[in-house]
C-alpha cells in the first residue's frame, strides 16, 4: 500500500487560515430521511433513504447515516454515511467551502477528524486529492490520503490566487 503523508501538500492546497467553521459544532443537529431506526442499547439512531444532515456549516448527505451518540452526556460521537456516494461539506472561519465525497463516510466529531473511504475525494479552491482512503483532522488541517496495488493517491494542487 503506498501512503503519502500530504501535511506539506495540504498547507500549498489549503490555505492556513482555512480552519473548519469554529461554531459548527454547538449548532444543533438537524436530520431529514425517509425512515429512521433508534437503538437505545448501543444509542445508534439509524437514517435511511436520501439522508441530509445539517450542524451549522456542516452538510452530509448520503443513502444512509448513523448516528452514535456518548450514553451518559448524550453529546455526539460519531456519525457514518454510506452512499453511492456520501457528501460531506463544511464552510471555513475565512467563509471557503471544504467539500469530500466516498463511499462511506467516518466523521469522528471528538477526534475532530473525518475517514473518508472507497473513491474518496476531498477539495478546497479548485484543489483536489484522491485516493482509496483519505484521513482529515479538520483544525489542524493534517491529511494522510492511502492509495493501494490498484490505485494510487492522487492530488492537483492550484496555485493560490492572488490577493487583491
Amino acid at each position: 500500500m503506498k501512503l503519502s503523508h500530504l501535511s506539506l501538500g495540504l498547507c500549498l492546497m489549503f490555505p492556513v487560515a482555512a480552519y473548519a467553521l469554529s461554531t459548527d459544532t454547538e449548532q444543533p443537529v438537524y436530520i431529514d430521511s425517509d425512515s429512521q431506526q433508534l437503538d437505545m442499547k448501543s444509542n445508534q439512531v439509524t437514517f435511511v433513504g436520501d439522508v441530509k444532515l445539517k450542524q451549522g456549516s456542516i452538510n452530509i448527505n448520503a443513502d444512509k447515516i448513523i448516528v452514535t451518540r456518548e450514553a451518559k452526556t448524550g453529546a455526539l460521537q460519531v456519525i457514518e454515511g454510506y452512499g453511492n456516494l456520501a457528501t460531506f461539506s463544511q464552510l471555513t472561519d475565512d467563509g471557503k467551502t471544504l467539500y469530500g465525497e466516498a463511499k462511506a463516510l467516518h466523521y469522528a466529531l471528538q477526534a475532530d477528524q473525518l475517514t473518508m473511504t472507497n473513491q474518496a475525494m476531498l477539495s478546497q479552491d479548485g484543489s483536489i486529492i484522491r485516493g482509496t482512503k483519505i484521513r482529515y483532522r479538520i483544525s489542524s488541517q493534517k491529511l494522510i490520503a492511502d492509495g493501494n496495488a490498484n490505485e494510487r493517491v492522487s492530488t492537483v494542487l492550484q496555485p493560490q490566487q492572488a490577493q487583491e
